[in-house]
């Protein structure tokens, strides 16, 4: 008489599974793989450029408790005063930061202007190596840190040439800063700095430090009501928290599409295993006979779902590494998102970080293997030992009240504002919808299945038959290509909408002939003169100049963007991409301005109102006259008309011009003279309507790779699921097959009722697929980017490429299906059936 299986003998049953189904295994292992991956690789990239700017933050500041701060372009230094003489503070330290143009280079590099002598009590860092220290006082001495040294390859004695509007100043490298050595930053006398940059009078920062004993926040209220307008005190760290919100929607965003690929996987992995109990039903029925408990058969089939998630997790922190070490390297540390631009990071693993991603592999595998192990140690011994038990196998998986309940609860989400900044209600009601659909399967696969009409010819008709009478395995083989299908056909809708939209925005923002910048920096601007210069070039019929500012609002979001600019009020209906009509305004009104969509969000600037904008310290009122869409500035913008921003600032330089030409004239020749013929011209980025839109929509592309690789791998794994599982279905359906060959049915039918099977299971999983798909589109466009980046799109679908996506997917899935029968046309079908004799 038999007794209790052993151990041992559990584990040849379990060795021996992953050595039947080692290609789907495999597959379950990279799948799972990929999402943590890309999860680790995100997380990594930016954990590591936060640590960079927190760093350099704290190089800046030093030992400050405070700092006090304004609009990119500075304040008034009399307020330098106030706080030097308050008796409550220790040290006061003047600073004069500027992202400063290397000429003839693409890149820029940070110059701090600082007293010597109050920095080195606050920041000793930013003050030269000891002997050369009084150099400092010298107006025309840098000093680099060893990093920026290093990428200049600057030595002692060298020459360093700063563009300074259309022109160059030339610095002498004294030596190197006793500190900041990972920071590409340079120091310099403060009085240097405010002449050489044009910042005579004004102050970028003030650092802190209080005497021993003074409250910081008490000192903080204190003073903030006498404060000039878009001027704050705060702590040093409230800036890098500012800057890290910018990017905060774009990391959180691409977590997301990561878990969404680690879901792929545990989908993947619960077809493998459920059909995997399918396949072995019998030889769990003979454990158990042989004494197996329930418990101990469904800690078995958890334990292969379990070593699976090991194996994908551990794989996929080792690749995840390594696309981050190439994605910093070849993308930034933004991934080409333009967030920080500048920040050189290395890659510093964060053992929480680390186990996190382990443990979301283990438990996406240990989730996927809960329901067949459960159906596993269900099967009654005596029933799964017989012949045919496979189709009876999933059949308690049709309830549909879960599927509803999450439809209804995905409803409710979307109505939600965001959280922390965050639409995690848009998240959960995507995962409620999805999670949902794959509930409702295969009640919904049963009724679809029950409408089709039976073909005529007789192996089609017997597959189809075959899909009526066994829904709960149709629907586990669709669960990983119904979740990829609709991840691509969402972020195809998405995205196409958003490329679709940008292209648009772009025509309509830019109806001149051709356009002119000052390189991206403080220092790189056009003076009257170079306007003026540009203005009277032959061929030339009119040019706007535009100006651009960044103000402080509020002191814990990151700076406003001020577009100064020639604007008439009566054509701002045409000149601007505005989102609705624009509001009349009352004729004792104020100036007007336009804001962008996210200053409704953020600042709660709607039409009608009347706000106040911080311009050169004073609050100065305007009349909200219109909304426009911006897909440039998520952290806010706002444009007013330059004759104002003149009057209130007195400052008359340029960022930006648009040139429009006299009939006749070449858009070419006019180019080349403002570079030939304007002094410092050939530094101007001058570029047609066109040459914008297609470096734009690159650069969209770029940052949007990610997501077209997260597009191919997800219906990559779904392609794989689907051909996995009909691999384990034929192989546990080899007596069928037999059966059907003694009856007389030849290789070929068995082959299209093969084919019709595959077709018909990849028409159903696409169609659900797409619809399912399509809803989250919405989610994402009219919910989870509002919320995350505060701007609008117009729906864009790209039918001709989905339709050739679906097409796809059903011919590779029939053709799978077919490759997945082999065994089924062969004569070890026909001997299988010897099995029940």
């Amino acid at each position: 008489m038999a007794g209790p299986a052993t151990v041992s003998d559990r584990h040849a049953v379990l060795a021996g599974a992953f050595v039947q189904n080692r290609l789907r295994a495999a597959i379950a292992v990279l799948a799972i793989a990929l999402g943590v991956a890309l999860g680790f690789a995100v997380q990594l990239i930016n954990g590591s450029a936060v640590d960079a700017l927190s760093q350099s933050v704290r190089t800046v500041s030093g030992d400050a408790d405070l700092v006090v701060r304004g609009p990119r372009s500075g304040f008034d230094e009399s307020l330098f005063v106030v706080f030097a003489r308050d008796p409550e503070v220790a040290v006061a330290s003047p600073a004069v930061e500027v992202e400063a143009r290397l000429a003839g280079r693409s890149e820029t590099l940070r110059v701090i202007g600082l007293d010597l002598f109050r920095a080195a009590a606050i920041q000793p860092g930013l003050v030269a190596e000891a002997g050369n220290a009084l150099d400092m006082l010298r107006p025309d001495t840098i000093f680099l840190s060893t990093a920026a040294r290093a990428a200049l390859g600057a030595a002692r004695g060298d020459a360093l040439a700063l563009q300074v509007g259309l022109g160059d100043v030339r610095l002498r490298v004294a030596g190197q800063l006793a500190g900041a050595a990972d920071e590409r930053i340079a120091a310099m006398d403060i009085a240097g700095a405010q002449a050489l940059f044009g910042r005579l009078g004004r102050l970028s920062r003030i650092d802190l430090r209080l005497r021993p004993g003074v409250d910081p926040q008490r000192f903080v209220e204190r003073h903030a009501a006498s404060l000039p307008a878009g001027v704050a005190i705060d702590r040093p760290d409230a800036s890098l928290k500012a800057t890290e919100s910018v990017s905060r929607s774009y990391r959180v965003n691409l977590n997301v599409l990561a878990l969404v690929a680690l879901f792929t996987g545990g989908l993947l992995v619960f077809s493998t295993q459920a059909l995997g109990v399918v396949r072995r039903r019998a030889q769990f029925a003979l454990l158990r006979v042989l004494g197996v408990t329930r418990g101990r058969l469904a800690r078995l089939v958890a334990l292969e779902g379990a070593l699976i998630g090991i194996a994908g997790a551990a794989l996929g922190l080792a690749a995840g590494y390594a696309i981050a070490r190439l994605a910093v390297r070849f993308a930034g540390a933004d991934l080409g998102a333009g967030f920080f631009q500048g920040v050189e990071p290395r890659l510093r693993v964060d053992l929480w970080a680390l186990a996190t991603f382990f443990l979301l592999g283990l438990a996406a595998a240990l989730l996927g293997s809960l329901l067949p192990a459960r159906e596993a140690a269900r099967a009654a011994p005596a029933h799964a030992l017989k012949s045919g038990d496979e189709e009876t196998a999933l059949t308690r998986w049709r309830s549909p009240a879960p599927g509803l309940v999450l439809f209804a609860g995905a409803a409710l989400l979307v109505g939600l504002p965001p959280i922390g900044g965050l639409p995690l209600a848009g998240y959960a009601a995507i995962a409620c919808l999805l999670v949902g659909a794959l509930l409702l399967m295969p009640r919904l696969a049963a009724a679809v299945l029950a409408r089709i009409p039976m073909p005529s010819n007789v192996a089609s008709a017997l597959a189809i038959a075959q899909l009526r009478g066994a829904p709960g395995q149709v629907a586990v083989s669709l669960a990983a290509i119904v979740a990829a299908v609709s991840l691509v056909v969402s972020m195809a809708i998405m995205v196409d909408s958003f490329r679709t939209s940008l292209d648009a925005w772009l025509a309509r923002i830019l109806p001149a002939e051709l356009y002119l910048r000052a390189p991206a920096s403080d220092s790189a601007f056009l003076a009257p003169a170079d306007r003026a210069s540009i203005a009277q070039l032959e061929g030339v019929a009119r040019v706007e100049f535009m100006r651009e500012e960044l103000l402080l609002l509020d002191p814990a979001r990151p700076r406003v963007v001020l577009l100064a600019r020639p604007l008439n009020e009566r054509e701002a209906a045409t000149r601007l991409p505005l989102v609705e009509p624009p509001v009349p305004r009352p004729a004792d009104a104020p100036p007007p301005v336009w804001v962008n969509e996210a200053m409704v969000d953020l600042f709660g600037f709607r039409p009608g109102q009347v706000v106040s904008l911080p311009l050169a310290g004073r609050a100065a009122p305007f009349f909200v006259a219109g909304v426009w869409r911006d897909y440039g500035r998520p952290q806010g913008a706002v444009q007013i008309e330059e004759s104002a921003c003149v009057a209130l600032t007195g400052d008359r330089t340029a960022t930006n011009g648009a040139v429009w030409l006299v009939p006749g004239a070449s858009a070419a020749a006019v180019r080349d003279a403002i570079r030939g013929t304007v002094p410092g011209g050939d530094r101007l980025e001058v570029a047609l309507p066109g040459e914008i839109r297609t470096l734009s929509l690159a650069a969209f592309d770029r940052t949007f790779a990610v997501t077209y690789a997260l597009e191919f791998a997800a219906a990559l794994i779904g392609l794989v699921g689907l051909s996995s599982a009909f691999g384990a279905l034929v192989v546990a359906r080899r007596r069928e097959f037999g059966v059907l060959r003694h009856l007389g049915m030849t290789r070929r039918q068995v082959g299209t009722m093969l084919a019709t099977e595959g077709a018909a299971t990849a028409v159903l999983g696409v169609g659900v697929g797409a619809v399912l798909g399509a809803a989250i589109s919405l989610i994402l466009i009219y919910v989870v980017n509002r919320q995350s980046f505060h701007w609008g799109m117009e729906l864009a679908v790209p039918f001709g490429n989905l339709a050739l996506f679906g097409v796809g997917v059903v011919a590779l899935a029939t053709l799978t299906a077919v490759l997945s029968g082999r065994q089924a046309m062969g004569n070890d079908a026909v001997r299988a059936v010897k099995e029940d004799w």
